[in-house]
């Protein structure tokens, strides 16, 4: 088992073995018995597991199991496209994405995903061997200073090219509400027909995520032009984008924490206010992303009392760009309240 510690938004491997020596006496004769003893080291590995949550009992925690499928090239807006999405005029009426596909725990995420990755719809260029959907363990908790996300999965399957140079990424998606096309279907409200690999995008020139707000006009193929930059720093300071959080993992690595927020385009950095830790192990993946509750502009205070829009997205098997699994979007509230996921 390996134990991992934190520092400034990634990790390092502590390692953790202990031994012991034990004396026993038969029939008048000491033997001296040299051993490992794994009980130990488990406990050791979990005091370790634990930062920098401190205190956070992960067992006292409940989870819930989220579906993520694979979209293909379904888009924004081919959402809102009758003649290609069956349910656009119940979107347009005012049905979320998740009040239609994922209804009591009963979700449609894996006919969808296993119909788009074996390319009978949305999909042109099918990857023989990838999985339609997988399933992770999704914990949220938080202290008075911090919160904490945990996802647990088992490790997706490498097949095909290699797209990028982490073998897994792990994306929480974060709104206050003030980007309604997010509340009501998550990160699709980013994802456009014109980005990189999607049906229109542009040659020579590689589109990444946006909201549709930072465009001067949107089509069915997108929108190619961007508002002036005053515009788009007065929606920034407004709170008026999707912020995200990320950890880039590679076995046997440090997992790296990356932050950002998407608006015009997606921009990201690596962070020093979210950390990432991560741990593998039997073909499993324990991932936590954490950030203080109130961590000053531009991030998104984190309060009591108020209902945010949480998106997941997990890119395995060194993928890159669409070629990940989604979820619909879900709620959170800190404390009480309604919602799919309150953190206490």
């Amino acid at each position: 088992m390996r134990a991992l510690q934190p520092v400034y938004g990634t990790t390092i491997d502590t390692g953790s073995e202990l031994r012991a020596e034990e004396a026993n006496d038969l029939g008048g004769t000491k033997m001296r018995v040299t051993k490992r003893f794994a009980v130990a080291a488990c406990v050791a590995a979990t005091f370790l597991w634990a930062l920098p949550a401190g205190a956070v009992d992960w067992n006292a925690v409940q989870g819930r199991d989220i579906t993520l499928f694979y979209p293909g090239q379904a888009s924004w807006e081919w959402v809102l496209t009758p003649t290609d999405h069956s349910g656009a005029a119940l979107f347009k009426e005012g049905k979320n994405c998740n009040e239609c596909h994922d209804v009591d725990g009963k979700s449609e995420a894996p006919m969808m995903g296993d119909k788009i990755v074996t390319g009978k719809k949305l999909e042109p260029s099918p990857i023989a061997g990838k999985p339609g959907s997988i399933v992770a363990n999704v914990k949220m908790t938080h202290d008075a200073d911090s919160f904490y996300a945990r996802f647990e999965f088992q490790n997706p399957p490498t097949v095909g090219e290699q797209m990028a140079p982490d073998e897994v990424k792990v994306t929480m998606m974060l709104s206050d509400g003030k980007v309604e096309e997010a509340k009501r279907a998550g990160c699709w409200a980013a994802c456009h027909d014109d980005l990189a690999t999607m049906p229109s995008a542009p040659e020579g020139r590689a589109i990444t995520k946006y909201l549709m707000r930072s465009r001067v006009k949107m089509t069915r193929q997108g929108g190619p032009d961007v508002k002036p930059a005053d515009d788009l720093k007065a929606m920034r300071g407004d709170g008026q984008v999707l912020e995200y959080w990320q950890a880039a993992l590679n076995d046997g690595k440090p997992a790296k924490a990356s932050e950002g927020y998407v608006l015009g385009s997606r921009e990201f950095k690596r962070s020093k206010v979210v950390t990432a830790e991560s741990q593998f192990e039997n073909g499993k993946w324990v991932v936590v992303l954490s950030r203080k509750l109130v961590a000053g502009a531009p991030y998104t205070d984190l309060v009591a009392g108020h209902s945010y829009m949480v998106g997941f997205a997990i890119h395995g098997g060194y993928a890159a760009r669409r070629y990940h699994w989604v979820s619909f979007e879900k709620t959170m509230m800190l404390d009480n309240g309604e919602s799919n996921f309150v953190a206490k």
